[in-house]
């Protein structure tokens, strides 16, 4: 696999994520953030691509700090949008 393979696995795996929270409803506030986006004339594609970059995001700082999976700080990261999430 080449390392553009990986980036795509990657973010299809990623976009598949936040499918995955949206129809399970949990957590609540990925749909708020979907609603939100939408409202303000964004298309759900371009919303769900700018969410996984915020799971992404919390992943890569997940494994780098060697934690747990923050929630508070994916929820935070979510409704900041379409504001990005400071790479550290």
């Amino acid at each position: 696999m080449s390392e553009q393979d990986d980036e795509a696995f990657a973010e299809d795996t990623l976009t598949q994520a936040i499918e995955n929270q949206l129809e399970a409803g949990e957590p609540a506030f990925v749909q708020a953030v979907l609603n939100k986006l939408t409202l303000v004339g964004y298309e759900r594609e371009a919303i769900i691509e700018l969410m996984a970059l915020v799971l992404a995001d919390e992943i890569e700082v997940m494994l780098r700090d060697d934690r747990a999976f923050d929630l508070a700080r994916y929820e935070q990261g979510l409704r900041a949008l379409p504001e990005l999430p400071a790479q550290n």
